[in-house]
């Protein structure tokens, strides 16, 4: 969710929004009318962007369009690897074209490798990696825009 920074209240609505709030919410010091941690337009595309990724369809009530497939799909062994890819993809950029308004020309970019993790009790584990390229164009500035994030899936972790 998108909370703008406004440091005028007396400002036009017509200026350009220079700093969000930082995600997780300091909602507390917000209550008590502290100063909160507030970031830059791209990073709170960054954590926008891992906010649809992290979330499945249907969690959150307000909208149940809200996430992606990435939880549908993380146990699926059967699907093959270019199938998930294009499931994946199809499914972020309607989710983020549709939820992330500050973007224009999203691509996303979705490569599923699999990964041998070592784990300390000496028993090697195999897991698909996917990395999730997404490209786009800030509307503010009309700056080229891009993120990656990585998770594990079956099941997943990031």
């Amino acid at each position: 969710m998108r909370i703008p920074f406004y440091s005028n209240i007396n400002q036009p609505s017509t200026s350009m929004i220079t700093s969000y709030y930082k995600i997780p919410l300091d909602t507390s010091g917000i209550i008590k009318n502290e100063e909160v941690d507030k970031i830059e337009l791209k990073q709170s595309i960054v954590n926008f962007i891992h906010l649809v990724t992290t979330s499945y369809y249907g969690e959150c009530s307000f909208d149940e369009s809200f996430g992606c497939s990435i939880w549908n799909i993380d146990f699926d062994n059967l699907a093959s690897t270019n199938k998930l890819k294009n499931v994946i993809a199809d499914s972020l950029v309607e989710s983020i074209t549709s939820h992330e308004k500050r973007l224009k020309n999203i691509k996303v970019e979705v490569d599923i490798q699999q990964e041998e993790l070592n784990r300390h009790d000496s028993v090697n584990r195999i897991k698909k990696r996917v990395d999730i390229v997404v490209n786009g164009i800030l509307k503010q500035t009309n700056e080229p825009f891009s993120c990656l994030e990585k998770f594990y899936i079956a099941p997943l972790s990031f």
